[in-house]
């Protein structure tokens, strides 16, 4: 795999996380950026999901990633929450899909696993492990930068696998090795 820039994005309504890492797979990792977009909850719907979208479409334009991660959103107990979560995720897909941008999307629990080896580690120790890769001075805070950073760090990481995947599977179907 090539050097690639992946932006990761935590989404949601109040505070959407956005990490962009730079690195290829087996290699040092950096941070390029990190933040989050913000909304207030006393916003009106549309408006709130419009500054989700402008915010993303602003970061693809500064530091024009090769990919995007996104956190697949997954049942919750509160369905207001996977709800606007769900929303903010949708309006991320579509402004990496008017940018051109191929979209990949993981789970918590496989982007715990591929940055910590765990798939049910807890925050604090995501953080530090994402903290610990990308050489970082200080935690990414708050929580939803550093969901950010990791689901970028897991793109890096599980891309170049699904890529060394597809191309022995396409190298199969032409009838064996090189």
């Amino acid at each position: 795999m090539t050097h690639v820039r992946v932006l990761g994005v935590d989404p949601g309504l109040t505070r959407c996380g956005l990490g962009v890492v730079d690195g290829e797979s087996g290699r040092g990792l950096r941070s390029v950026a990190v933040d989050v977009v913000r909304s207030s909850p006393d916003a009106p719907l549309d408006q709130r999901l419009l500054a989700v979208h402008l915010g993303v479409l602003r970061w693809i334009e500064t530091y024009s990633p090769d990919a995007v991660a996104v956190e697949r959103v997954f049942s919750q107990h509160n369905v207001r929450t996977v709800m606007g979560t769900a929303q903010a995720s949708g309006v991320v897909l579509a402004a990496a899909a008017l940018s051109g941008l191929p979209v990949a999307t993981y789970t918590p629990s496989e982007v715990k696993a591929a940055v910590t080896g765990n798939g049910r580690a807890d925050k604090v120790q995501l953080t530090a492990m994402v903290t610990r890769v990308l050489r970082m001075s200080d935690p990414p805070s708050p929580a939803d930068a550093a969901d950010a950073l990791a689901l970028a760090v897991c793109h890096v990481w599980r891309g170049a696998a699904q890529s060394r995947l597809a191309q022995a599977h396409a190298q199969m179907a032409r009838g064996g090795s090189r």
